[in-house]
């Protein structure tokens, strides 16, 4: 299948700075067309102005977050439905920090990521483990858990993505090594089995400190169908090195 590099920006970006970066990248796909699939996920602020910008090009966009209701009294926050409107193709949920920082379960994670189905979103579902859980030996207990709590009961193959993130990787310039990541997602892949009809036909993204130096082997090691990418996204070099790692 083909890999999937997101590029997730996190609570970064002006107006001026993500059309940059958005007009950027759509002219280097146009140049060299990849031989991966392309995502962005903007700040909620920037989604409508970016996804013009991508309009047409080979780059989708996805949500970072979104509400387990359609609509109502819920200040602050952003619907499903409202992030389809705005042209997305996919949606993030889970990711550690809304787990950590907003105190999100197993069961808000699954809320959410079937209320992105509903509105004909792919959620992006994020699972991993802490140091502390790593050093442990909790690592795949704790993944298994995120799965088994997290995914929606009414995702088909094509409908659904899991990122690995483990959490003491992420902005810190710590990765795992492959042999410790080709365990978690080889984990994944088999727990996949036990609840989706195509398990290998789910994309299974890494994530945490991925960069342009570290893309190609991390892409190389099985299972590894892409890269959910933070703070190397925000430079279209960066990003752009990546993309053509995972071809």
């Amino acid at each position: 299948m083909r890999k999937l590099i997101a590029g997730n920006w996190k609570m970064n970006g002006l107006r001026a700075d993500g059309a940059a970066l958005a007009r950027d990248l759509v002219s280097r796909a146009a140049k060299s067309p990849p031989s991966c699939d392309l995502l962005v996920c903007p700040p909620a602020t920037l989604l409508a102005e970016i996804g013009s910008l991508l309009a047409g090009s080979r780059i989708a966009l996805g949500g970072q977050d979104c509400h387990a209701e359609p609509k109502g009294a819920h200040t602050g926050d952003v619907s499903a439905p409202m992030l389809k409107d705005a042209g997305c193709a996919y949606v993030i949920v889970g990711h550690s920090e809304r787990r950590q920082n907003h105190h999100e379960s197993d069961a808000t994670v699954r809320a959410k990521a079937t209320a992105g189905l509903g509105a004909g979103l792919i959620p992006i579902v994020c699972v991993g483990e802490t140091a502390a859980q790593r050093d442990a030996k909790q690592h795949l207990s704790v993944c298994g858990g995120q799965i088994a709590g997290s995914l929606p009961e009414i995702a088909g193959a094509g409908q659904l993505v899991v990122a690995y993130e483990p959490v003491w990787a992420i902005g810190t310039g710590r990765t795992p090594t492959t042999t410790d990541i080709a365990e978690v997602h080889a984990f994944i892949r088999a727990e996949l089995k036990k609840r989706v009809a195509n398990p290998d036909a789910v994309r299974i993204l890494y994530g945490g400190s991925v960069n342009a130096k570290n893309a190609a082997e991390i892409l190389g090691v099985a299972n590894v169908d892409g890269a959910l990418v933070g703070g190397a996204s925000l430079d279209g070099a960066s990003f752009w090195t990546i993309a053509q790692a995972a071809g």
